[in-house]
This record gives C-alpha cells, structure tokens and sequence, in this order.
C-alpha cells in the first residue's frame, strides 16, 4: 500500500508490480504463452509482405502464384497453431492463480484475529474474495498476454516496415507516440474510477447479502418493498459510477483505434505518390498498406488490455487491503502448547474493552478451580460474554493476564488453546452440510457412537434418528431447517463430542421449552463433572447447575457465592433473580420486609 507522499500512479505501479508477483510459480507457461504469441503475430506479419510479393507478380505477368498461396496459408496455418495452444497455457495460467490467489485469501482471513472481522461487513469480504480476484485472475491471465501480443505485433510489425523503407515506415508510424501517450494518460485517468466501480460493487454484494440472511426477518415484518428501494440505490450507486468508467472507455478507447488511421491517410497520400511514380512498386504499397491495417487492431486492444489492467490495479489495491493486514492477536514462534490439566482459570486484574472508548472490564480477578462450575450473572452490557470469551483467547486483554492451567494464554498456541474449550453461544450457528458433520465439526474423526453419545446428552438423539436421512440429513444453510431449540441441541452435542476440558455454556438453553431443557440439565450434570464449566444463563434453572455464582455489574464482579449466600448478601442479585426469573421462584420476606426468591 502506498504512502501518503506517493502519487497515484507510484501506488499502481507497485500494486501492479505485487500482482505480476502471483505469475511467478507459473514463469514457464508465461514465458510459453508469450513464445506463442510471438510466433502467432510473426506468421501474422508475414502475410502483408507475401501480399504484397503476390500484386508485383500479378502486375509482372507472372502466372505461377501458387507458391505464394501457399505460404500464405501456410502463415495461417502456422499462426492458428500457435494460437490455440497459446489460449490453452493462458487459461492454465490465468486458472492456477485464481486457484492461489483465494486459497492465500482464505488462509489469510482465518489467521485474523475475531476483532477484524467485528467490524467488516460479509459482503464486502465476499466481493473481495469473488469478484476482485477474478478481475485479477482475467487479467494475469489472459489481458497481460493480449497486451504483450499487441506490443509484439506493433514491433514487429514497425521492425519490417523499417527494413523494407525507413521512410515510408517513418510516415506510417509517426501517430504512434501520440496514441502510446493517449493509451497511457486514459490508463492513469481510469484506476481511480475503476477502484471506485469496484467498491460499489462490494457494496451491492454487501447488500445483497444482508438482503438474503435477513430475508425471514424482511418478510415477518412486510418489508419487501423498502428492502428493494434499498437495494435499487446500491445498484444505481454502481451504475452512475460505471458510467464514469464507461464514459472514458468509450472516448479513449476509439481514440487510440483511430490514430493509426491517421498513419493509413499518410500512406495512401506519400505511398500512393511514390508508387506511382516508380519509386516503390504496387506490392510494396499494398504490403505496407496491410502493415498500417494491421497495427490498427492491437492499438485497439492495447487499449482494451490497459482498461483490465486498471481494473486488475483497483481490484489487486482492494484484495492487498485485506492481505496485508497483519493479525493482532499471535503467539510467540516457539510458543509451546497449552500444559495438561483439568481447566483451572485464572483472571489477574483483567482488563479490557471493544475499542478505544470505555472498557467492558476493569479490573476482574477471578479464579476458578478445575472441575468447578461457576454461573456468570449480570444485568445487560455487563460484561459476562465478554468475559468468557477472553478465556479461550478470541481477544487480548489491555492489562492484567488470564491464565488457563498456570499459563498465560498469550503464550501458548492457540490450536492448543482453542482445543481445550469448547463454546456453546446462544446464537448457534450451524454448516450446510449433515447433522452428523455438524455434530463432530471439532472432532472429524469422532466414531458414529461418539456422535450418538453426544446427541443423546444434549437431548437430540430421538429427533435425529426419526430424520429420512437420520444423522445424514442436511441441515441447510446455517442450520435455517431446524428450529432454534435443535440448533442449539446441536451445538451443545458438538461441544461435548470435542471432550474439552473447559466448557462454555453462554445461555446455551435459552431457546429450548422447559422439557427439553429438564432433559439436557439432567445429562449436564454427567459431562460438566470433572469438567471445568462457565455458564450465562438467565434462567434460574440453569444457574442451580453452579457450584459458584459471580454478580457482575459494569464491567466489575461484585458478588460471588452461592445462591442462597447472594440472595442474604446482594441486592443486585435479588433483583436480577426477581427481575429476570419471576416465574421461577417464589417469594419470602425477610425481617425487613424485603421480598427474597427461593428454590
């Protein structure tokens, strides 16, 4: 990425340098691709001249022209089977890179850290990943080979015409600086509008995407035309700004067709005189009249290859926005793996926050025994997701240290780390593949038995096995088949398959009925002993599960015990049990006449 003193053009320039980078695994086709090209448009230029050769004879009286047809054809012939294969190494090319350049991109998002991806929006990532790559991919492959094609002819062709009459071929090629000047200054005029185009279509893509994920919520709530006004102005945004593009196209690229035009008048009026008066003869007329011809069309697409390649520096610009931004959150390179234990964690003087502003936490110590279940409770925004989730390190903390077995999770590596807890959030999110992949997703290589084992403790087994397909029947993207209480089942089996040996339970029962949630309660009693738990829940029914309960209030604990011990001591608890469980207790009066919830 460029600095802010350089130019525009310095930026594409180095841009287009990185992108010529990707064709480096792949020098050979390059290189075979432009031997090719050179020995299509050198048996291309060969056919003026024989043209030429073919009117002196005419005019000569010679009758015997079949030699001549002959190597024409042959020209010809030789030029298709260049061609042909040339297309074919091209294509090879151009498919290998796209084939790195999404794999790299893959790779790349997945070692960033969850923060980035907090703040960017799917489709803007979708288009980068899609519709910017393949404007890179379409260029390296097959617009780097058509502009070095239309250099090579252009040269060659001006090589012959020079050695057949250097005045002549002066006369013919005298536009051409003026239209490599033109093709350059439309290049430079047209990366910003084309990078502008490619930032409206991620916006589009964006839209579109948000349109689709939302679609059951637009369609609940009637909004189907408002949904379409919105859409309709990101399509126009792409129009108008398409346009602007199309604008330039349009008066450069006939500009630069039109220039050796002007080398064909010249011939016609300087050539045309001195074959007339004997100084040259007819065919070389002709011959040069085909080179000037001939020099028209790869004008024209040099022009064109220089739009892709435009196209190509924006979109490259956009993917090495993404490629070059470093993950946050990394482990030292020779970082061991997390030390074995039973899930003792730690928190010492946590604390953190989102962003710059205001932080969540402030100041946590905590400290949880291994095999100990502790129930996280709090009032909205009071941190209690948060905190849970720097334990499996998807964030680091500003200051202080959370330690899992007696080392700090900034020093191990995280597959070892992450491996050792498994999550169960209330937004379960589920793959479009089958329950059984859903279920073993942390473990692949979990037997039939394991998976079952798993559904049953979470309450799924009945339902999976009355499936057509049973544990094989897709889910469907993101799991939108299934009711939310299953998605959830599903997502409380596929943690206990990964055998962790922290688990997370954030308000993991919040979309179950109360039967179902008596059901996976009594199986989470077996699998949470001897396992270290946390549980967010807003249920008292869960909370019960707790060996500890911990009050947070603004990013601080100010309470923990158990729940009898809150309901004496905290006026925050009693009020977040009355508050949030009414139909699960019931009332007592202490001496002050206060209303206390029991069991």
């Amino acid at each position: 990425m460029s600095d802010s003193s350089s130019t525009p053009t310095d930026g594409g320039l180095r841009v287009f340098a990185r992108l010529l980078g990707f064709l480096a695994p792949y020098r050979r086709g390059v290189f075979a691709s432009l031997t090719l090209a050179a020995a299509a448009m050198a048996s291309g230029v060969l056919i003026p001249y024989l043209v030429g050769r073919t009117v002196d004879d005419i005019r000569a009286g010679g009758g015997n022209l079949w030699p001549l047809a002959a190597g024409i054809a042959g020209a010809g012939l030789l030029r298709l089977a260049s061609s042909v294969p040339r297309r074919l190494v091209a294509g090879r090319v151009s498919l290998g890179v796209e084939f790195d350049l999404r794999n790299r991109m893959y790779h790349h998002l997945q070692t960033l850290e969850l923060g980035f991806f907090d703040g960017q929006q799917t489709g803007q990532l979708m288009s980068r990943s899609t519709v910017d790559l393949g404007s890179i991919r379409f260029f390296l492959g097959y617009g780097l080979i058509f502009m070095m094609q239309s250099i090579l002819t252009i040269l060659i062709a001006a090589g012959v015409m020079i050695a057949v009459n250097p005045i002549l071929a002066a006369v013919a090629l005298a536009p051409m600086p003026l239209a490599i000047w033109v093709a350059f200054r439309y290049g430079r005029r047209n990366r910003p509008a084309s990078q502008e185009v490619q930032q409206r279509i991620a916006e589009l893509t964006a839209a579109a995407e948000e349109n689709v994920s939302g679609v059951r919520v637009v369609k609940a709530f009637a909004q189907e035309e408002r949904q379409l006004r919105r859409f309709n102005q990101a399509v126009r945004r792409v129009f108008d700004q398409s346009m602007v593009s199309t604008r330039l196209r349009a008066f450069y690229t006939p500009l630069i067709g039109f220039l050796p035009q002007l080398g064909l008048a010249a011939i016609i009026v300087v050539g045309g005189r001195q074959a007339a008066n004997g100084t040259i003869t007819v065919g070389e007329f002709v011959a040069f009249y085909g080179y000037v011809v001939m020099l028209t069309s790869p004008m024209r697409t040099l022009g064109m290859a220089l739009g892709m390649a435009q196209r190509a520096t924006a979109s490259g610009a956009r993917v090495f926005q993404i490629l070059d931004r470093e993950s946050r959150l990394t482990s030292p390179p020779e970082a061991p793996a997390l030390p074995a234990g039973g899930g003792r964690v730690e928190l010492r003087k946590v604390t953190f926050g989102y962003d710059a502003g205001e932080p969540v936490l402030r100041d946590v110590d905590l400290e949880v025994e291994a095999g100990q279940t502790v129930a996280v409770v709090g009032g909205t925004g009071s941190g209690k997701t948060t905190l849970v989730t720097l334990i499996s390190r998807l964030y680091d903390v500003w200051d202080g240290a959370v330690l899992v077995d007696g080392a700090d999770v900034r020093e191990v590596t995280l597959p070892s780390l992450r491996g050792a807890i498994a999550l169960v959030s209330d937004d379960a999110f589920l793959f479009s593949t089958s329950l059984r992949e859903n279920i073993a997703y942390a473990r692949p290589e979990a037997t039939d038995e394991e998976v079952r084992e798993a559904a049953r403790h979470a309450g799924l087994d009945d339902f999976a096995t009355g499936l057509p397909d049973g544990y094989e029947t897709q889910v469907g993207e993101r799991g939108l088949s299934l009711s939310g209480g299953q998605r959830q089942r599903v997502a409380i089996a596929r943690a206990l398959v990964a055998k962790p040996r922290i688990l997370i339970l954030d308000d993991a029962t919040s979309s179950v009925d109360a039967t179902t949630e008596s059901q996976i309660k009594v199986a989470m009693r077996e699998v949470m002993r001897g396992r270290t738990t946390f549980v967010i829940a807003h249920r008292l029914s869960t909370i019960t599960l707790a060996d500890k309960i911990m009050v947070l209030e603004e990013g601080r604990i100010v309470a923990q015990g158990s729940h009898e011990d809150l309901l004496e001591e905290s006026d925050l608890y009693r009020e977040i049990v009355q508050r949030g469980l009414p139909d699960q207790v019931f009332l007592t009066r202490k001496p002050s006449d206060q209303p206390v919830a029991r069991l």
